[in-house]
C-alpha cells in the first residue's frame, strides 16, 4: 500500500452523504435474521476452515467474532446494536466447532494487564502492612560482634581565647 492510496484528511467531508453502505439503513434489522445469516455463512466449509486457521494462529475468539460482526456492519448488513445482541451466540457457535476440531484457542476474555496491575496493588498493600507492623514493634537488641577499635585518634585541644571577646 502506497501513501497515495490512503484517503486525504477531510475527504469524508467532501464525499456524497450516504455513499457508504454503513451510512444507509441496514439490510437486516431483526437479530434472528442476522444470526441466521451469520450461522449460514459460518457453516460453509471455507469459512469454517478460515476461522479455525485464525484461532490456531493465535487470534483470540472474541477478536474473531468482533471482526466478523464489524465487517457485516461496514457492509451495511446489520447495525452495531444487532451485532451486540448476536455476538454471544456466534462466539459459542465458533467455540463449539473449535472444541469439536480439537483446536486450542484463547477466548479473549482474560485481562492480562489488569491481572498484573491487581497483583501489584495487592503486593504493595501487603508490603505497606508489613512496614506498619515493623514500625509498631520495638527493635530487639541484636548481638553484635565487637571489633577491635581502630588506632586512637588525636584529640585537638581548644585554643586559648584571645582578643576582645575573651575579656568578657
Amino acid at each position: 500500500m502506497k501513501i497515495t492510496d490512503r484517503p486525504i484528511p477531510g475527504q469524508s467531508l467532501t464525499a456524497e452523504p450516504r455513499s457508504q453502505a454503513f451510512e444507509r439503513p441496514p439490510e437486516i434489522v431483526d437479530p434472528i435474521e442476522a444470526l441466521d445469516m451469520h450461522l449460514d455463512n459460518l457453516s460453509r466449509e471455507d469459512a469454517l476452515e478460515d476461522s479455525m486457521y485464525f484461532l490456531e494462529a493465535g487470534l483470540d475468539l472474541q477478536t474473531l467474532v468482533q471482526g466478523i460482526l464489524r465487517s457485516a456492519v461496514m457492509e451495511g448488513i446489520h447495525s452495531i446494536d444487532v451485532s451486540l445482541i448476536i455476538a454471544p451466540v456466534i462466539h459459542e457457535h465458533i467455540k463449539g466447532f473449535a472444541d469439536a476440531a480439537g483446536v486450542e484457542y484463547d477466548e479473549g476474555f482474560e485481562d492480562v494487564e489488569g491481572k498484573k496491575a491487581l497483583s501489584y496493588r495487592r503486593d504493595a498493600a501487603a508490603a505497606e502492612e508489613m512496614m506498619k507492623q515493623l514500625d509498631g514493634k520495638e527493635e530487639e537488641p541484636v548481638d553484635m560482634v565487637m571489633e577491635e577499635p581502630e588506632e586512637p585518634t588525636m584529640v585537638l585541644e581548644k585554643p586559648e581565647k584571645t582578643g576582645l571577646m575573651a575579656r568578657i
